[in-house]
């Protein structure tokens, strides 16, 4: 409910305290006509949309954070800095709660154990190893197996609850393709090697290619740009898929074996379409920013999904779904490899994003509005006139058809849209036990933790701008006065407030300025809007 009049800020109104009285307030509201804009009960969950200052720890607030920085989240969300790791890479949570993390420059994977409140404590979990990337823990029968890619072979560790060093070490696969390989005399694009393994136990590599687009990689042997499949020991070596040029996110859909990827596609493609614009063949900057885009797609046991011959072509009224493909002008121009027989793209994601880690949330603590989804880490372009990525998307899942819908901001703002500043690329995320996300960022060096605060908790949000958009400062729901020119107002110090959020059996009053003026008092609810007579006017909040 909402109602205007005036009064001293000072002045109680006195507590809601019935639940029939709510009720009937709230019948008042509607038979005064009076709008109150809610957040609608939708499938899909809300998207990036309050600018959140994160929270560094003292020990940790050299650059970037050296600064206030502040990334995009979902309303209730709440961002900190759990680690600084530096060009920390892919990541996995151990059984019991532990952290692991890959660092390829320096051959190691390191372990972050909690210590309380403190920082978590850090070690060497497996030293010297070749550029070591994905982690997955994977369990048969009785024993847990730690897996870690290394460019030219695939480990395991036998892992006990609590180790905090790498244990009884197998290699499963040896021999794998990288820059030491005598053929490619030094020169590999994307020698890092990412896994996953399913529920039958089987083992899966993607050997990404040397190159930005090559024929060599399709004929090699093992094919580059494919995914191999192995049994779980590393025996029994055959070809999955191939066509994929760099899938770095390999994962299977929790409670199936239907295998995902996320596909970094390939850079500065020339136009492909011999038509009256005179730019066939041409590298054009405006064509380049948006084609082709990255992959977000099933991948099926004898697929080709048309690296280096065919690329996605967005520009349908299908958008980014299901996109057919187009002839490569470099490598396809002729149509002799038929596009029309390779396996398309279930869901594009923006050119140039880099798509890196992919996680399901299904089967995780994290917020159960988003727990039937899956992230992907966008680390961002550098073959784009206007940069795109620097973020965590999300894609909400369809249980019945077992597929994605379309792609929301998750976590967004590691580059500055005015400046074009980058100070974070994210690479790969988590779920701890707490049902916390972790993100991983090589360029800050830094794992991000991502909490979650369901809205009865005890605060009161508001927001800078509408639709509970904008800069957020919270409030305790225990009485008190917040005043602008007491200096603890900071969203509001300069009289910006566009939409709130009031917790259950609350009542909240703002005014028009700290000695009075217009006010209005706004029950248990969420307002998008609080009105064009009051908007930007807020200077003054009483919680009841």
């Amino acid at each position: 409910m909402s109602i205007l009049f005036n009064l001293q800020p000072r002045q109680w109104l006195g507590r809601i305290v019935s639940a029939r009285l709510v009720s009937l307030l709230t019948l008042l509201t509607a038979a005064m006509h009076f709008e109150v804009l809610s957040t609608p009960a939708l499938a899909i969950p809300a998207p990036a949309s309050v600018e959140t200052k994160i929270n560094v720890p003292i020990t940790m607030n050299y650059p970037p954070f050296n600064i206030s920085r502040y990334l995009k989240v979902p309303p209730y969300f709440f961002v900190s800095v759990y680690a600084r790791i530096p060009k920390a890479r892919f990541i996995a949570v151990a059984p019991n709660g532990d952290l692991l993390v890959s660092q390829p420059s320096t051959g190691k994977v390191l372990i972050l154990r909690p210590n309380g409140n403190n920082d978590p404590i850090i070690s060497d979990f497996v030293t010297g190893l070749r550029n070591p990337h994905d982690i997955v823990f994977h369990t048969i029968d009785n024993t847990t197996y730690i897996y870690i890619s290394e460019t030219n072979q695939i480990n395991r560790f036998i892992y006990k609850s609590g180790d905090i060093m790498a244990q009884n070490r197998q290699i499963v696969v040896a021999g794998l393709p990288d820059s030491s390989t005598s053929e490619l005399k030094g020169a590999y694009g994307h020698e890092l090697k990412n896994i996953a393994l399913d529920a039958n136990h089987k083992l899966y590599v993607a050997i990404a290619s040397t190159c930005n687009a090559c024929k060599e990689d399709t004929v090699s042997n093992p094919l580059r740009g494919a995914i191999y499949q192995y049994n779980a020991d590393g025996t029994n070596q055959r070809l999955f898929a191939q066509g994929l040029r760099n899938a770095e996110g390999l994962a299977f859909v929790p409670g199936t074996n239907d295998l995902w990827v996320a596909v970094n596609n390939r850079d500065n493609i020339a136009y492909p379409f011999n038509d009256v614009t005179g730019n066939y063949g041409k590298i054009i900057p405006s064509y380049v920013d948006n084609h082709p885009p990255e992959a977000f797609t099933r991948v099926r046991d004898g697929g080709n999904y048309g690296w280096p011959f065919c690329n996605p072509n967005p520009d349908t009224p299908n958008g980014l779904n299901d996109m057919p493909l187009d002839l490569d002008y470099e490598f396809n121009a002729d149509g002799r490899v038929n596009c029309n027989t390779m396996d398309k793209t279930i869901k594009g994601i923006q050119a140039h994003s880099a798509p890196l880690g992919l996680t399901f949330l299904q089967n995780t603590n994290f917020s159960s509005l988003y727990s039937n989804g899956a992230v992907v880490g966008l680390h961002g372009s550098w073959n784009r006139q206007q940069r795109t990525g620097y973020k965590v998307a999300y894609f909400p899942w369809d249980s019945a058809t077992n597929l994605p819908g379309n792609e929301i901001d998750l976590v967004s703002g590691w580059v500055i849209p005015a400046t074009q500043e980058i100070w974070g690329r994210p690479v790969d995320m988590a779920v701890d036990p707490q049902g916390n996300l972790l993100i991983s960022d090589d360029y800050s060096g830094t794992i991000y933790k991502l909490s979650y605060t369901p809205p009865l908790a005890t605060q009161v949000q508001v927001y800078r701008d509408a639709n509970f958009t904008g800069i957020s400062q919270s409030f305790p729901i225990t009485p008190g006065v917040y005043k602008a020119n007491q200096g603890n107002l900071n969203v509001i110090g300069n009289d910006t407030i566009s939409s709130l959020r009031v917790p259950p059996n609350t009542v909240v009053r703002v005014c028009q300025h700290e000695t009075g003026g217009l006010c209005r008092e706004f029950s248990a609810g969420d307002y998008a809007y609080v009105g064009d007579d009051f908007n930007d006017l807020i200077s003054f909040i009483e919680v009841k």
